[in-house]
């Protein structure tokens, strides 16, 4: 059992991080840094990234994302999802745990890196209407929509299989509307009803709609390349990620609620990756690190 258990731990690291170990090299330099960053240990912000159901949440925000089509053009032309989808995965992890519990400067400068990917991702796609429309990644109305549905969907998983949240959902999303500025987003919601409104405001414009591409991308999300090893698990955390999202953000998507208790058996799956892995992540140790010098510096 407990070899079984190594193995299923060593291709959950390699899944979520690219080291089977859990510790890429960026994960060192969250050492470095003389602050405790943009939020700090008791903060929302460490409370909702340091937990497991980020790994719900990751999903269901790639699920919402796609309902935007200038999003997901971005995706459909330049992202190499298909052919490396770890490591897609593992860049949008570095960046949201780097801002999460790196120093303040680090933050800036992974949130600017990422910004400087997003120059060359151009193109046009068809809107809603059917009218064809120029995008860039770094178009004020897509940077929203991405930021939206992405704290939109760890304030879901966290309210739904995580712990309280300090401050509770108005701090959250206050928090991590700094994240949004940090990529661009010039107004993010600051309240958990501002966003649910703002979300809404989207959806009831017409701007989101299904098409090929969207039920292409659903499809690989719902049956992605993974070991054999973890993919039972994702399965049964895909479907707790349906559940999550209102029923007409699913509709549009094509998903049905599941036929099974998705959300209950998430919650027993996610308790079983903790029990492996266990609490804390290797970022939030590297925080602590970090802080723990400044402290005895002073």
């Amino acid at each position: 059992m407990t070899r079984l258990t190594d193995a299923w731990k060593s291709h959950l690291l390699s899944t979520l991080s690219g080291s089977s170990e859990g510790r890429p090299a960026w994960v060192d330099r969250l050492e470095d840094g003389g602050d405790a960053g943009f939020f700090g240990p008791g903060s929302a912000s460490w409370a909702v990234h340091g937990e497991l159901p980020t790994m719900v949440a990751g999903i269901r925000s790639l699920l919402m994302q796609a309902l935007h089509p200038g999003a997901l053009a971005g995706v459909h032309d330049w992202s190499r999802y298909r052919e490396d989808p770890l490591g897609r995965l593992s860049g949008t992890i570095r960046w949201l745990m780097t801002v999460t519990f790196a120093d303040t400067a680090t933050a800036v400068a992974e949130s600017q890196r990422v910004g400087r990917f997003h120059e060359r991702v151009t193109g046009t796609y068809l809107d809603a209407n059917g009218d064809e429309r120029e995008y860039a990644a770094g178009d004020p109305e897509l940077l929203d929509w991405v930021h939206s549905v992405f704290t939109d969907s760890f304030l879901a998983c966290q309210l739904l299989w995580g712990s309280p949240i300090p401050g509770g959902a108005d701090a959250y999303v206050s928090e991590w509307a700094k994240a949004g500025e940090l990529i661009g987003v010039e107004q993010p919601p600051r309240s958990a009803a501002a966003l649910k409104e703002h979300l809404h405001s989207v959806y009831a414009a017409g701007t989101l709609k299904h098409d090929e591409r969207v039920a292409e991308i659903v499809h690989f999300i719902r049956n992605p390349p993974l070991s054999r090893g973890v993919l039972p698990a994702y399965r049964v955390l895909f479907a707790g990620a349906v559940a999550s999202i209102p029923r007409e953000y699913r509709e549009l998507l094509g998903l049905g609620r599941p036929l099974f208790p998705a959300v209950t058996t998430t919650r027993v799956v996610l308790g079983g990756v903790r029990r492996i892995l266990g609490r804390r992540s290797t970022s939030e140790d590297a925080a602590l690190r970090r802080i723990a010098r400044i402290s005895a510096s002073v």
